[in-house]
């Protein structure tokens, strides 16, 4: 007989717009064990799974503190239209801590609504006066009158939908029949009930009792801080302004750089200090999504994306928001998990603004067959191989603009664009093997630059920091023959290190926030998140064992101008949840984002 064994959940708070899938357990009546789903539609012996999914009654929470019950409620919320959830608050000192962001919210729907000055005094009232209507401090008291939306100033209406059931004082009502569901909007402040049992397909009883389990509160889903992109004045390398070049070229386009962390490396043992729910795949995927999107670059290059997250997640989901996709996942030769989830770098353009010309694969571990095969002795390749293989990769995307007029005397000239992204290797004890990956990649690119003679971008996870020697070859065009890590090359690959040259003309698109000339609230906030020494951020990656950065968008200077980037993170509003990545933020590492437009000589 098809009997339940065990159910859980891969996490006990449930968020809205995450899907729940519980782990079910059975055993076959062959005595096996699964955890495959056995449906109506394929009897198994004669009998199918059946599930259901409840909901108790509403209870409201605090929109700061979504794991808190409300207390108070703010009544200008409701009088502006603001989503009701928005208006909870669990203590006044929530709501006064809470106040400058959620006047913000007040003001916003004012506008929307275009009303006057006196109107908006009105509406909410002035903070701290004693009796501005601004609180429900009569909500306290009493969770049956909080939450119920349509009735906030009339008391609750005890309305049970059909399906409900009212058990020692609980009210439970059916929300779903299958063995997945998706919170809403309209679940925060439920606990959600999951049950399922074994059915018999002619008489369509039950076999036994139900076995159920139980979540906490459906919690909305944080919403990080909105980043702004912040203007650079079109400062050219030199520091200077080309003012001009804002009319005389065809346009601009967006670039985002951003490792997303792959779920398979998203444990709670390296980011414990990051809850459970955060960490799970069902709850990050949707949030990066959200981030992601709410970037609308026309190109975006993602680290760290696992080959079946490409395939079932990312490609189809950004295809409905105009995105064309590209992907090169790992090489396998050190790769010992499942085929699956191994993680690559996939590069995504939308075709309203570009078309795709060319793609490039470059596999590091060919280049270092072919490496050791040239300089190194048969005896020794076995050895070499194994430092040199490590699996990582890059993607070099040749594409053409379809935006901006390419000019009334040279109609058929073609504006074309080369985009590289990578993940180097992370291994701090292989600065050799970095180096060498870096410039393996450059070589790459200066053969596709001399046949093509086009803009370049090369961008992603270099796991280098500023004054390491893959930065200065990527900055500068060569290493600094003295630089210490030049040591480190037990297998001579390095050597002579004066060949570790290229002759791109890049440029660190961030490096324009140390270049900017004037003074500004927005300027001086992103001078204090830059490194004066190095010209780079303070930090791209964030966790509790390291802070740096390691993530670049490099340009070609002599093609290429930055006109804007979005806004650096401020290290200690990432701090009050310890690092990342956290329910605010669903990476490691924060995204990178530039704004460039194309010279005149490049039209």
């Amino acid at each position: 007989m098809l009997t339940v064994l065990r159910v859980h959940l891969p996490s006990e708070i449930p968020i809205v717009g995450c899907e729940i899938t519980p782990y079910v357990l059975l055993r076959r009546p062959d005595g096996g064990i699964s955890t495959e789903d056995v449906h109506e539609a394929i009897p198994l012996d004669g009998h199918f799974m059946r599930y259901r999914i409840q909901s108790d009654r509403r209870v409201a929470v605090c929109n700061v503190h979504p794991t808190e019950q409300a207390t108070i409620q703010c009544l200008g919320c409701l009088k502006s239209k603001i989503p009701v959830a928005k208006s909870y608050h669990c203590s006044a000192k929530c709501f006064s801590d809470a106040w400058q962001h959620h006047r913000v919210l007040h003001e916003r729907a004012l506008s929307a609504l275009n009303e006057n000055g006196n109107e908006e005094e009105e509406l909410f009232g002035r903070f701290g006066s004693g009796n501005a209507g601004i609180i429900n401090a009569s909500l306290s008291g009493s969770t049956s009158n909080i939450g119920q939306s349509s009735s906030v100033n009339n008391g609750p209406t005890p309305v049970y939908p059909t399906g409900t059931e009212k058990n020692s004082g609980e009210t439970w009502f059916e929300v779903g029949r299958s063995r997945t569901y998706t919170p809403t909007a309209d679940d925060i402040g439920h606990a959600l009930r999951f049950e399922c049992v074994a059915v018999d397909s002619e008489t369509r009883s039950s076999v036994g009792a139900p076995t159920s389990i139980m979540t906490s509160r459906v919690i909305p889903a944080p919403t990080p801080t909105p980043r702004r992109l912040i203007p650079v004045n079109s400062a050219d390398v030199m520091g200077h302004f080309d003012l001009d070049s804002r009319n005389s070229s065809f346009g601009t386009f967006t670039v985002l750089s951003y490792n997303i962390l792959a779920d398979t490396y998203a444990t709670s043992d390296t980011y414990s200090y990051c809850p459970t729910w955060a960490l799970s795949w069902p709850y990050r995927r949707q949030n990066l999504l959200r981030e992601i999107i709410g970037y609308h670059a026309d190109i975006i290059c993602l680290q760290e994306v696992q080959s079946n997250h490409f395939e079932e997640f990312f490609a189809p989901e950004l295809d409905k928001h105009g995105y064309q996709a590209l992907f090169k996942k790992r090489t396998t030769e050190v790769y010992t998990g499942n085929l699956q989830s191994i993680d690559g770098c996939a590069t995504f353009f939308r075709r309203d603004k570009f078309s795709h010309v060319k793609k490039y694969e470059v596999e590091f571990n060919k280049a270092a067959q072919s490496l050791t095969d040239a300089i190194i002795p048969a005896a020794q390749r076995k050895v070499a191989l194994t430092r040199l293989i490590k699996d990582n990769i890059a993607l070099i995307a040749v594409l053409e603009a379809k935006f901006g007029s390419h000019g009334a005397d040279n109609p058929s000239k073609r504006q074309l664009l080369c985009v590289a992204n990578t993940h180097i290797n992370v291994h701090q004890d292989l600065k050799d093997v970095k180096l060498w990956q870096v410039n393996t990649l450059l070589k790459g690119l200066e053969k596709i630059a001399v046949s093509a003679d086009i803009p370049m971008l090369v961008c992603g996870d270099f796991n280098a920091t500023p004054g390491s020697t893959p930065h200065g070859l990527l900055a500068m065009g060569k290493v600094d023959l003295m630089h210490p890590d030049l040591a480190i090359d037990p297998l001579g690959i390095l050597r002579p290190a004066s060949k570790l040259t290229h002759q791109l003309p890049l440029v660190s698109a961030y490096s324009s926030f140390a270049r900017m000339v004037g003074a500004g609230y927005d300027l001086e906030h992103q001078r204090r998140r830059m490194d004066p020494a190095t010209n780079e951020p303070l930090f791209t990656n964030c966790t509790r064992d390291f802070t740096g950065t390691i993530d670049y968008i490099f340009y070609t200077a002599d093609s290429l101008s930055v006109e804007s980037l979005l806004e650096l993170l401020d290290e200690d509003s990432l701090r009050k949840d310890t690092a990342l990545p956290s329910p605010e933020w669903s990476s490691d590492h924060i995204a990178l984002l530039a704004e460039f437009r194309c010279k005149p000589r490049w039209l």
